[in-house]
């Protein structure tokens, strides 16, 4: 199984998410989206979850796949990991977000 490496971009954006969840719904909550959070990537580099490549308009490579409220951007890294790029709330413009994080 490949491991996880955390971007800095994404680890902002899980920051965001917990913060977030913790203001508008408590921590118990918080601490449950966050845990499920990181067993999706845990899934995704078992590949024990199904994910698609990233659409060509976003001019990268890559994958994606959803977690609740939530798409998980990552590529696979030149040592076979997977580096999870960012995380985004799907009510965020996608292609916009996404190319600031990516390229950060």
């Amino acid at each position: 199984m490949s491991a996880v490496r955390v971007q800095a971009v994404a680890a902002h954006r899980i920051d965001d998410i917990y913060r977030y969840t913790l203001e508008t719904s408590g921590e118990g909550q918080a601490e449950r989206y966050i845990r499920g959070l990181f067993a999706r990537f845990e899934a995704i580099a078992a590949q024990r979850f199904p994910w698609r490549p990233i659409p060509a308009a976003f001019g990268v490579d890559g994958y994606l796949c959803r977690y609740e409220a939530h798409v998980i951007y990552w590529n696979t890294l030149a040592n076979g990991d997977i580096g999870i790029v960012t995380v985004l709330h799907e009510r965020m413009h996608q292609i916009e977000r996404f190319r600031d994080d990516f390229g950060a």
